[in-house]
């Protein structure tokens, strides 16, 4: 066995990044046949998606903002003004972007994040089931992770 010396740094680098991304996919893509029937395909594409909620006046009262990706819709955010809670927009963002997940995208499944003074239990409401739970994530409040099937 040959001996190497190695060094580490520190420090953001956009070209080490895109190295390190190309090279963990290429990783990822040899260790997984499901993974490798995915690569190069329209499912492989992450695909942004948003829907807006504007008052009268054209302002920003709520809105949803999240990707598709391997036949999966990702809900990265959803927000709906203190004044507007409780008129049933955030369930008809959900139920929208769902529905152009699962129609337009031919998504499957979808998946959301939030933490436990966000909307765990609106997310339940919707029929999302609480697939993981981490502590402290920051310290003092806890993540979960949330998914449900589509159709």
């Amino acid at each position: 066995m040959v001996s190497r010396m190695f060094r580490m740094e520190t420090g953001v680098d956009k070209e080490r990044l895109a190295l390190l991304r190309s090279r963990l996919a290429d990783t990822n893509t040899a260790a997984s046949p499901r993974l490798r029937a995915l690569r190069g395909t329209v499912d492989d594409q992450e695909v942004p998606l948003a829907i807006w909620v504007l008052d009268a006046a054209g302002d920003l009262v709520a809105g949803l903002a999240g990707h598709t990706w391997g036949r999966w819709l990702h809900v990265d955010l959803l927000w709906v003004d203190d004044g507007c809670r409780g008129a049933g927009l955030g369930s008809r963002l959900l139920a929208k972007a769902e529905r152009v997940a699962r129609e337009e995208r031919d998504c499957v499944a979808s998946r959301v994040e939030t933490w436990d003074f966000q909307a765990p239990g609106f997310y339940r409401g919707q029929g999302y089931e609480l697939v993981c739970v981490i502590p402290d994530y920051p310290e003092g409040v806890k993540e979960f992770t949330l998914t449900k099937r589509l159709g």
